[in-house]
């Protein structure tokens, strides 16, 4: 019976941190010195903790066609910082500032994203200092 009830313990534990190990700290994934800003049309926007993301297709200047994922802040943040579950829709053409991951995938920390109307809206991620703020 007791070693029955340590092992459901020792399964609670497991289960409670594993959430905590999914999330990660700025400097752990993306670098600030390698700021990128660019411009495509959204193809998939994620509206779930603990980052919302979006996906856009980035034409280079070859006219080859990459697919690049941006993480911003929560979605309880990100609302706080005038977003909405409908400020992106698929087909959207916005440009994006942000930092590019340390391991140079195409994933970026959106620091700002600006719509074609020339609205500009926090990412909800990085801090007010980064220079892709500006």
């Amino acid at each position: 019976m007791r070693a029955k009830m340590l092992t459901v313990l020792a399964g609670s534990v497991l289960m409670a941190a594993v959430p905590m190990l999914a999330h990660h700290s700025f400097s752990a994934e993306y670098d600030r010195s390698q700021p990128i800003k660019l411009k495509g049309t959204v193809t998939k926007v994620e509206w779930m903790n603990p980052h919302a993301r979006f996906y856009l297709d980035v034409k280079d200047d070859g006219g080859k066609v990459t697919n690049w994922e941006f993480e911003l802040g929560s979605p309880n943040g990100l609302m706080r910082a005038g977003w909405t579950r409908n400020s992106l829709k698929i087909g959207d053409v916005v440009e994006v500032n942000g930092s590019r991951a340390k391991d140079g995938s195409n994933l970026v920390n959106a620091t700002n994203v600006a719509f074609e109307n020339g609205k500009r809206v926090l990412g909800g991620v990085s801090s007010a200092d980064d220079p892709n703020t500006k």
